[in-house]
């Protein structure tokens, strides 16, 4: 099968993507919500469904879902309603979800994100609160051979279930708008975006059609927790759709799982409708109240948002969107960047300070992090470090060569926790490796009168026009001194010597 739907074809694509809150307890009883504890030891007779046992609304999960609709400037439902949506899993231990359907509790918004160097947004249907079903855990061993157990320490988690209209048109767009909503609920400190334990995860709603055509059958692709899996299982998708039709037949709506060695899409059941499961209020549960006093604590208590950080970013330090939107990815890329700026003293309202700022995280400090496969705030470089750094960079202590010589020291300098080793201290690099740049005029002006005076070949093509000889001529002085020569002095004094009359002959 093809990588590229065919040109011919439309994709249209949503998602609907389940948000876990970062509540101690669970949405309708007071059990935990720890990960990683022993099987059923985190159910409650709530989430068990025994006989008389009754759900309560989790206070601080409603909260969460206010602070997601105030964040995407959705309607924030003064009355909202819980429902059961009834159908049949395993583990799902009462035989129906409390969930939201007619009035969810967050309606509309809109999520922003940089795609391909341009601003898109997405638009939100909803955001309806639900409790997760329990997990069926296959191939346990028993008795001689194998069964299925199940936990049911994940029924009743919290979940906030984001919607989005039928809008996307491609797979790359349908994988930044879920990264771009991954980081504004880890920033919003509503989810800890944890996805290899399923706390962010996402089915995708997946249908061809000829351009400008009606909408296509649907497929969903259940439980995609990796940004780069649900980019390859929408690609394959798509493709499958469009062979299918081309060759007379017809798609079926269903639900499909991603099979990430195989890199293809199979079919788990027959898609549901919205009718089949039989949605009612839940008679156990009043309706859901939120006072204008209580969106208004909310609102108050909300950070900075990455789209007005970024704003600020460009206009404050003319940062390009690009780089502010990198820069606003996580609250921590935020933190790194100011604390960096802050170091560098009163050099932080200069535009091409923080540009040279934002350079260093995005290339030095990242490459450095990906190798080493650690998140930003595991660095070894601390921010004031790095903003010192740069410091030295700007003032003609170091030259771009020899910073990052000073960077790779602090980097694994930064891993000795013995305290054995260097310092940590850039200036102390500094002077321990002799890495402090060259500027004193009498030195330079003598390793550029041996390069010329070595190499008249390449002095004669400067002369004759090629302008490239220069480059060369500037890479031997650079050599001869180690790399810590000014590199604008060197330029300079070898245009001035090169462009100078000839000494003329003296008269006889």
């Amino acid at each position: 099968m093809s990588s590229n739907p065919a040109s011919s074809w439309e994709i249209v694509i949503g998602l609907e993507t389940h948000v876990q809150l970062s509540t101690a307890s669970k949405m309708f009883s007071p059990a935990p919500t720890a990960f990683g504890a022993a099987p059923n030891t985190q159910a409650s007779v709530v989430d068990l469904a025994l006989p008389g046992a009754l759900p309560v609304a989790n206070r601080a999960a409603v909260e969460r879902a206010i602070r997601l609709g105030l964040a995407i400037n959705a309607t924030i439902a003064p009355i909202s309603v819980f429902a059961r949506k009834n159908y049949f899993y395993p583990d799902l231990p009462k035989g129906y979800q409390i969930s939201q359907f007619e009035i969810p509790v967050v309606q509309g918004g809109v999520v922003p994100f940089l795609f391909n160097g341009e601003l898109r947004s997405v638009q939100l249907t909803r955001a309806h609160l639900e409790e997760d079903a329990g997990k069926s855990i296959h191939g346990l061993a028993f008795e001689g051979g194998v069964a299925t157990g199940i936990d049911l320490n994940r029924a009743g988690t919290p979940l906030l279930e984001v919607v989005t209209e039928p809008v996307m048109r491609s797979a790359a767009e349908a994988a930044a708008y879920a990264r771009a909503l991954h980081a504004l609920v880890m920033w919003l400190d509503i989810c800890d975006g944890n996805l290899q334990e399923g706390s962010f995860r996402c089915d995708a709603n997946v249908s061809v059609r000829r351009p400008g055509g009606a909408l296509g059958t649907r497929c969903e692709i259940k439980n995609l927790n990796s940004f780069r899996f649900l980019e390859r299982a929408i690609t394959y998708e798509a493709q499958r759709q469009i062979e299918l039709l081309e060759d007379g037949g017809t798609v079926r709506q269903e639900t499909r799982l991603f099979d990430p060695d195989r890199g293809e899409t199979r079919t788990m059941r027959t898609k549901e409708d919205s009718h089949d499961y039989r949605y009612f209020p839940d008679p156990d549960l009043p309706p859901l109240v939120i006072a204008p006093a209580w969106i208004e604590q909310v609102r108050a208590s909300l950070p900075e948002l990455p789209g007005q950080m970024a704003e600020r970013f460009m206009r404050d330090h003319a940062l390009p969107a690009e780089d502010a939107a990198y820069l606003t990815q996580s609250r921590a890329h935020a933190a790194y960047f100011e604390a960096c700026l802050h170091a560098m003293g009163g050099r932080n309202d200069e535009s091409h300070a923080a540009k040279l700022a934002a350079n260093w995280i995005m290339g030095e400090l990242a490459a450095h992090l990906n190798r080493a496969e650690l998140e930003l705030d595991a660095s070894p470089v601390s921010a004031a470090q790095l903003g010192q750094l740069i410091t030295r960079l700007q003032d003609g202590t170091l030259s771009s060569k020899t910073a990052r010589e000073v960077f790779a020291a602090l980097w694994d300098a930064g891993f000795r926790c013995d305290g054995a080793g260097e310092a940590k201290d850039v200036d102390a690099i500094i002077e321990a490796r002799g890495l402090r740049q060259v500027s004193d005029t009498g030195a330079i002006a003598a390793a550029v009168a041996a390069v010329l005076a070595a190499n008249p070949k390449n002095v004669e093509e400067y002369r004759a026009g090629k302008a490239k000889a220069l480059n060369a001529l500037v890479g031997q002085v650079m050599k001869t001194s180690g790399g810590r020569a000014n590199p604008q002095q060197v330029g300079e004094a070898l245009r001035a010597a090169l462009d100078a009359p000839p000494p003329s002959s003296p008269s006889t």
